[in-house]
Parts: C-alpha cells; structure tokens; sequence
C-alpha cells in the first residue's frame, strides 16, 4: 500500500467540498501573547462531527460511492485503493473507532447510502461519541477493554463476513482526505512556519507533513501525543511498529497502544519533530482554550496548544535555524476535535 500523493489530496479536497466546510483559522490573541508568537488555531471542531476525521471519511467512502436516486453513476475508484469497492445500498462498511473516526465513517455511510457498524471498547469510552454513531444511523458493538482490542475483533469479524473493512489510519483515502487541513492552512496563512498536530492513529500529522513537504519545505510539522500513550513517539523515535505495552491516558483520541505502518512510515520520513506531553497539561490546554479562545476542545483538541506552551521556551531538533523554538513565528495548532463529554468539561473548567 502506497501512501496518497500530494495530488491526491488536492483531488480529495475537491471531491469533500460539496459536503463540508472550509474550518476557519484564527489567531488566538491571548495565547499568542502567551507564547510569544502568532498562535493560530484551525478550528476543526466545527466541522459537522464536531471533529477533522469527517474530512477522510466522506472522501473514503464518498470515492466509491454510486448516486442515490440517480441514473447516473458519479463512482469514482481512486488509483492508490486496493479495494476498489464501490459503495452503494448493499455495501457493508465496518472498522473500529473509539469515537471521532467512527463518527466520520457513519456520517459518510449516511451520506452515500452504505451500512456502518463501529467496534468500540468498553472501557474508556466517551459516551457521547456513541450515541453520535448511533445517531448517524451505525451500529456500534462494543468488545475488549481498549481500541486495540476493539480493533482485532473488528479485523475477525470484517473476514468472517466480508465486510469492507476501514482501517482508522492505513487507508490512503482518509489519508489524502484529513490532509486537505493542511491545503486550507496554506490557503488562509501562506507564511506559517510550524504546524502543531495530535497524533492517534498518525492520518492528520502524515497528511500534513504531505502537504507541507510540497508547499514549503522549511515549514516544520510537529506531532505530539499524550505520555501516557506513547505508542506512535516510541515508533517514530526508534523507527519500529513495535506495540507499546502500555496505555492509560484519559483522553481516547489519543489512546493507542499499536503503531500504524503506512502514516508511521510517512511520518519517518517527513516529520520534524514529536512531542509528548502530559495528561494535565493538555486539560490545561483544554481550560485555555474554553477560556481565551471561547472554544470547546476534547483532549485531542487541545494536545497541539499544549505541546506549543512546551516548546515556547526549548525548541527542537538538532538544525540551528529550529532551536530557537516558536518566539516570533506563526504557528498553527490544529484543534483537531471538540466532542468532550459535558460533565468532564464542567469538571476541569471548575477545577
């Protein structure tokens, strides 16, 4: 499996445009002062899931997709697919999310007239992620104490059956379709100098570090991830796909233990630098941004501010013009989802 081209995001963000909208970016005056840059925030929390991944689902499945209600067939079967599955009202669609990928999956199911059903786990699981599944007409199961397990029931099930079965990361469409963040960035600030994204599965960091490779090479991608979940730093920094053994951070977008081959290998490639930071520092991050930037974030959401707050003094990488950190740059933080459970929210806002 090849990973998308640069092209191919540009097709996908043509294909994903009648569907969703463009996200604004804005600059968070208050943080910016904070940090010592321009801090802009891309406001992935509002797209219609509430969360970026809605982008690589409506162009996964959208690919394929035969018109409802139509004589006319608007499939469209991409080069870099191994599947070539045309999607219509007899096509099954199945994969393992703990919630936001699932939510795009579902919402794209609906969209083009295809089944869904999502494993989830059972334990750690963000309630109101579930129900929006279920809302979307998908037919959520639950199995195993975390994602990965969820995942290798779902694997089981999708070739016992013969379902088509949607990785959460190795899928080039919804590789190609969340990096169509990145060609808005570009769009709106052409003279970024680092973009800060959260890495769980790895598709919006690789698709990123894609589009940026292309656009302006001195533009610095940085991933970051929960150290409590640590499985995509560990793979990055010792370039291996090894399972990490363990997993305990409160915030599921970020909850991974297994590495992914093809956006691991992308981010080998093209990525600058990884941050891990910790759980409460991210659920400060999530207070700021409620506080000064007057938006909701989940804790996936808020990783890219809260790994900027730890590089605004120390840097990164070994290259002499990167060392001197973020002060005076323009920096993006890709708030990439904002479907945090209410009580959890009231929680850390009244802490």
């Amino acid at each position: 499996m090849r990973p998308p081209t640069f092209q191919d995001i540009v097709a996908a963000r043509e294909f994903i445009a009648p569907y969703l909208p463009k996200t604004p970016l804005v600059r968070i005056a208050r943080i910016s002062e904070e940090l010592g840059c321009d801090y802009y925030a891309k406001l992935e929390n509002l797209q219609p899931t509430g969360a970026f991944k809605v982008r690589g689902g409506v162009n996964l499945v959208g690919s394929y997709r035969t018109a409802r209600g139509s004589d006319i067939s608007t499939t469209r079967v991409s080069r870099w697919d191994n599947h070539a599955t045309r999607v219509n009202d007899q096509t099954t669609l199945i994969t393992a999310s703990t919630g936001n990928h699932g939510q795009s999956i579902a919402f794209a199911g609906r969209l083009f007239g295809a089944r869904v059903i999502i494993y989830a786990p059972v334990e750690n699981v963000n309630e109101s992620k579930m129900q929006a599944m279920r809302d979307l007409g998908a037919e959520v199961r639950l199995h195993g104490c975390d994602f990965d397990e969820a995942r290798l029931e779902c694997e089981r099930v999708a070739r016992a059956e013969s379902f088509r079965y949607v990785h959460s990361a190795n899928e080039p469409g919804l590789i190609a379709g969340v990096g169509t963040v990145g060609l808005e960035i570009f769009e709106d600030l052409p003279d970024v100098d680092v973009i800060i994204t959260p890495a769980g599965g790895g598709s919006c960091a690789s698709g990123n570090c894609i589009v940026a490779n292309q656009l302006n090479k001195r533009v610095r991608v940085i991933a970051v991830q929960s150290e409590a979940a640590p499985a995509m730093w560990h793979s990055w920094r010792n370039r291996s796909l090894d399972p990490y053994p363990t997993m305990k951070t409160e915030h599921e977008g970020l909850a991974t233990r297994v590495p992914f081959e093809l956006t691991n290998k992308i981010l080998w490639e093209l990525l600058d630098d990884f941050v891990l930071v910790s759980d409460e520092k991210i659920n400060e991050a999530i207070r700021f941004l409620a506080r000064d930037a007057k938006q909701v974030a989940e804790g996936a959401g808020a990783a890219s501010l809260a790994a900027a707050i730890k590089l605004r003094d120390r840097g990164w990488g070994s290259s002499p013009t990167v060392r001197e950190g973020l002060r005076g740059k323009k920096v993006v933080g890709i708030l990439t989802g904002g479907n945090i459970p209410l009580a959890r929210l009231a929680k850390l806002m009244s802490g």
